[in-house]
């Protein structure tokens, strides 16, 4: 059976540790807030930075109004675009992520109206273009069928963690680049959809906002791992934005932990920087807030022993993790 190249890094099983331990937080508050509010804005943010990513300028407020069928004006095919996106992601829970036939009717759905080609494999090579230049050549044509028969093949039976899975797919798929158009955010659905299997949250998990926030960096990451001939710095890569993804949107407010723990401002201070990079050592602390090495581990301390952060893995290699403290409503 074909495999992928692709090696795990020490950093992806990192990764993949803190993204599991997420996880859990991003459900409890899922369950907390106004769900519906919640994934009806997540929904947008998605449709609208998956279409960006392709050039789409419509905005999160256009893509409301046309998602509350309200009227926009904006060019036609841009419109056709983010109403073909929402009705392939409101076909989430009947589509099966490890299904060829599945993936064709997604496309099918995403391009309706905007390529003659949708829900069908391309007749002819395509090149990927960085403005005038060239960074990929597809395969031919006439191996698309067989290449994408054989990644879905290892996507079904591959023992490997649905996480890692997900990434070489993506990575996979858009080097493969089965379809004429529409590969980009086709890519990025079925992604979804595989990460689905694993938690119904990633439904609703904006992922395709933080891609759209670092395009260079996901351009650069599958330039390397096409010149790698290995996709780990594009499974690196998209973990690290899986996991970014989770932490911006678990909805801790350090100003409401603070306030119920008693917290001193030093304290919540070092809170902002713990959430803003949770492999932050207690030197760079120091560093960030002013003060000496020593009182930023007595302030890290501190903050341990009130059940407010908690340390994941080696003092080296490992990262905080924001609890929330005893007060802390779950």
């Amino acid at each position: 059976m074909y495999t992928p190249p692709f090696t795990i890094s020490a950093n992806a099983i990192n990764l993949i540790a803190e993204i599991s331990a997420q996880i859990e937080r991003y459900s409890i508050q899922m369950e907390r807030g106004d769900s519906l509010r919640l994934r009806k804005a997540n929904r947008v943010k998605t449709v609208h930075s998956s279409l960006a990513i392709e050039g789409n300028t419509l905005s999160e407020g256009d893509v409301t109004a046309i998602l509350e069928g309200k009227p926009v004006i904006a060019p036609q095919r841009q419109i056709l675009e983010v109403k073909n996106a929402i009705k392939t992601y409101e076909l989430y829970n009947s589509l099966d992520p490890f299904s060829l036939e599945d993936l064709l009717k997604a496309h099918r759905t995403m391009m309706c109206g905007l390529i003659d080609e949708a829900g069908t494999f391309r007749k002819k090579g395509v090149g990927v273009f960085d403005g005038t230049n060239i960074i990929h050549i597809a395969p031919p044509a006439e191996r698309v069928k067989d290449l994408m028969e054989d990644l879905f093949a290892w996507l079904g039976s591959s023992p490997d963690h649905l996480l890692v899975r997900s990434c070489v797919f993506h990575y996979e798929f858009e080097f493969i680049h089965p379809f004429t158009d529409g590969n980009g955010r086709t890519g990025r659905l079925w992604q979804s959809l595989i990460l689905g299997k694993l938690n119904p949250i990633f439904e609703h998990l904006p992922i395709e906002t933080m891609v759209y926030t670092h395009q260079q960096g996901y351009y650069q990451a599958i330039n390397q791992s096409s010149s790698k001939g290995d996709c780990q710095p594009f499974i690196d890569f998209m973990l690290q934005e899986i996991l970014d993804t989770l932490v911006e949107h678990q909805g801790l407010s350090i100003e409401e932990i603070g306030r119920n723990n008693n917290l001193n401002a030093s304290e919540i201070q070092a809170l902002g920087h713990i959430k803003a990079d949770n492999r932050i050592t207690a030197v760079k602390l120091a560093e960030k807030i002013g003060l000496k090495p020593r009182q930023a581990e007595r302030i890290l301390s501190e903050l341990k022993n009130k059940g407010i952060i908690k340390r994941i893995g080696a003092k080296r290699n490992g990262f905080w993790e924001l609890l929330g403290g005893p007060n802390f409503e779950k």
